[in-house]
């Protein structure tokens, strides 16, 4: 069994289906941390939102909180929220995709977002 196939074996997560370096993943997952935070910072929701170490999270004021966080050994971005979990793979162009699903990361966040919130929800990207 290689070391790829146990990691996936014990996390669940599948490796990204073009793997790239280290050192890029990190740059492309810090970037995209760093644009949603400032995204959710700009919509003023009543929430508190953080980022630290590539975990960005929000918290509500009913206590409820989604996280959202880069893995580096999977070489995704994950994200949990209302008992639901995503896992988004890079793609070329630039976006997050979760391979399960399809769902992109950004219209993933409004959507469930817009859901807590009761109204539509539109990140500036």
């Amino acid at each position: 069994m290689s070391s790829s196939s146990l990691r996936v074996g014990l996390c669940g997560a599948r490796p990204s289906t073009s793997p790239i370096r280290v050192s890029d993943f990190e740059k492309r997952a810090d970037e995209a941390l760093v644009a949603l935070r400032s995204s959710l910072d700009d919509l003023g929701i009543d929430a508190e939102v953080e980022l630290e170490m590539g975990i960005l999270s929000i918290e509500f004021p009913d206590a409820t909180k989604y996280i959202i966080n880069s893995h580096r050994a999977a070489q995704q971005i994950w994200m949990a929220a209302e008992r639901s979990a995503w896992h988004f793979d890079p793609r070329p162009d630039g976006t997050w995709v979760a391979s399960k699903s399809g769902d992109e990361l950004w219209s993933t966040i409004e959507s469930v977002l817009g859901k807590k919130l009761g109204r539509a929800i539109q990140l500036s990207r």
